[in-house]
């Protein structure tokens, strides 16, 4: 718990003006009209508040499900075993991270409103299902990020560990990381561009029902593969940074506790 959450903090803060890119460019709106580089850090205390809990609550889940199903010896089994772990820690992890960046991405593309008001605005409007609206989208973007992210992370520490003859050190954890995240990052913009356009979408609006296929279908007849793929150079740099930091940092700090 007390590993995760570090790590989680330590990487959503860090990389929370490169998130903001990402989210503006991603916008129905666009770039400019969103808020460009004006209130970087706008929706910040949302992450602050939400980030340790969520990443707590991921690694909590992945570590348990993983000491439960079959792993280690049979090798074969181990890619399996991360996928479900993995994708199990998602759907645990969502419950507290759908209502943090739902207020986080409304901050983001409005700059110029608090924090607190966004939360009051979406309560009052739409009530606690407004904050969970984009949760079925959110889980079916990280589901398919951590089937690639953490059997490739695990697979690239055994890797390494194997060529130098003993367990990978912490920082080189956080390369594999960096690595894996990067990749996972590129395959899943679309998923990733789907929830925000969810996320963002105006009460009553065709995308405010949550269909992730319809809104993909949305943006590729509009914007084509460039709209799909909107904002991937600041997710992959985003996501490889935050590989390198979060995982390093979750295997440092549980060394340490541990």
């Amino acid at each position: 718990l007390k590993a995760g959450g570090v790590a989680g903090v330590c990487v959503d803060l860090i990389l929370f003006p490169l998130d903001t890119v990402k989210t503006r460019l991603q916008s129905p709106q666009g770039f400019r009209k969103a808020g460009g580089f004006r209130g970087i850090y706008a929706g910040v205390p949302s992450t602050a508040i939400g980030s340790f809990p969520n990443a707590a609550a991921f690694f909590i889940t992945y570590e348990n499900v993983k000491s439960v199903l079959p792993h280690g010896s049979s090798s074969y089994l181990s890619p399996a075993t991360h996928m479900v772990a993995a994708s199990l820690g998602e759907v645990v992890a969502c419950l507290i991270r759908v209502p943090s960046e739902v207020v986080k991405q409304r901050a983001q593309v409005s700059p110029s409103t608090s924090t607190l008001r966004i939360l009051s605005h979406t309560l009052y409007h739409e009530g606690i299902q407004g904050l969970y609206r984009g949760y079925k989208s959110t889980v079916l973007r990280e589901i398919p990020f951590s089937l690639v992210q953490f059997p490739l992370w695990e697979s690239l520490k055994d890797l390494w560990s194997w060529k130098q003859g003993h367990v990978v050190d912490s920082w080189q954890s956080a390369v594999c990381g960096a690595f894996a995240g990067g990749f996972a990052a590129a395959v899943t913009t679309p998923l990733d561009v789907a929830k925000t356009r969810i996320m963002l979408a105006k009460a009553g609006s065709s995308n405010a029902r949550g269909n992730v296929l319809a809104a993909l279908g949305g943006i590729w007849r509009t914007q084509g593969l460039s709209g799909l793929f909107a904002g991937v150079v600041p997710r992959m740099a985003a996501i490889s940074l935050g590989g390198f930091i979060f995982l390093g940092t979750y295997e440092k700090t549980r060394q340490l506790l541990l």
